[in-house]
């Protein structure tokens, strides 16, 4: 089935360097009918290839940084928000009636470096952020510049369990293409992201990378679930606190500071919001395709047991040996 792509994945605006190298990459076709490119070793669509390249050359990691990285469809959104709430409690209280969780969308206030700041060749002068600087990307650990990998900035990587990520990014994909287009089958997508083939993966080659190092590097990155945080979100709230080093006080515990921020944060209140029901990018997307369900499980009402037998046999065998476990419910 063909379809096309929406607007801001087509291939315009590329540099002569640009086009030579997608000529050269492997590729295969992609999520929305446009085609995905093999750049050192994972798959990215032809739109986000030349930012990915513009962060990896020009952007320089501060000592300071708090950058989230994510397996797309994980959380983003969810993360994006506690991280705001959580380093900022100070600069803007929880309870303050214009607090810029109520009035922006967690997308802009934690930008995402390759999608935002770099992209369609922009060069957004991010020198001048507050410290510390939040951002956002999905790129694989081995593929950031050199100045996060040896910086003191941090590192929080959140990723979701394999059958909830690929149906959230089948509905999210979905989701952008225009009312008179026919959604890609399940089936075929299903296929594509078995083979490896979905945004910043094979998954499993991104998550047990940034999993590895964060045993490797505990005071550099943080991994955390999905799931986790769904179901201990106070213990996981507190850890992540611990980990950017902004423990919360007894004080602010004993007020409701922590219950204050997932209450903010959660997915009724930031899906009800009217900036992410009705805005948009400057790309035309809008906010609310970022709030669907927010569940664990929903793999449930999807799955064949053919498409879970299949899912299974790829992740036991890749995630062998390394100690990683995946809750689906």
């Amino acid at each position: 089935m063909t379809t096309s792509p929406p607007e801001y994945l087509e291939k315009n605006n590329l540099s002569e360097d640009g086009m030579k190298l997608l000529s050269i990459l492997p590729k295969e076709k992609g999520w929305l009918g446009s085609y995905a490119y093999n750049y050192q070793g994972f798959w990215v669509p032809q739109k986000f290839l030349q930012a990915v390249i513009a962060f990896q050359q020009q952007f320089q990691a501060q000592d300071s940084d708090i950058i989230l990285v994510t397996t797309p469809k994980s959380g983003t959104t969810w993360l994006k928000s506690l991280l705001f709430a959580l380093v900022n409690r100070v600069k803007h209280p929880i309870l303050e009636p214009n607090h810029p969780l109520l009035i922006e969308n967690p997308h802009v206030l934690v930008p995402f470096l390759e999608h935002t700041l770099y992209f369609d060749g922009r060069t957004d002068d991010i020198s001048t952020f507050t410290s510390p600087r939040l951002l956002a990307t999905h790129v694989p650990f081995a593929s950031l510049p050199k100045s996060v990998q040896v910086s003191k900035s941090k590192l929080v990587y959140l990723c979701r369990n394999p059958r909830d990520t690929f149906i959230s990014m089948w509905h999210f994909t979905n989701s952008l293409l225009p009312d008179h287009k026919e959604a890609d089958s399940i089936e075929e997508m299903f296929n594509l992201f078995c083979k490896g083939v979905s945004l910043y993966g094979p998954f499993w080659n991104h998550v047990l990378d940034y999993w590895k190092k964060s045993i490797e590097k505990p005071n550099k990155i943080l991994f955390l679930m999905y799931e986790e945080i769904k179901k201990k979100p106070k213990i996981q709230l507190k850890r992540l606190a611990d980990f950017l080093e902004c423990p919360f006080s007894i004080e602010e515990e004993n007020s409701g500071v922590v219950d204050d921020i997932l209450n903010m944060c959660s997915f009724e209140n930031l899906s009800n919001l009217e900036v992410n029901r009705n805005g948009k990018f400057s790309t035309g997307e809008a906010y609310k395709v970022f709030f669907r369900r927010g569940e664990i499980g929903d793999w449930k009402n999807y799955f064949t047991i053919e498409m879970c037998n299949k899912l299974n046999h790829i992740v036991e065998e890749k995630f062998q040996g390394s100690g990683l476990k995946f809750s689906y419910v």
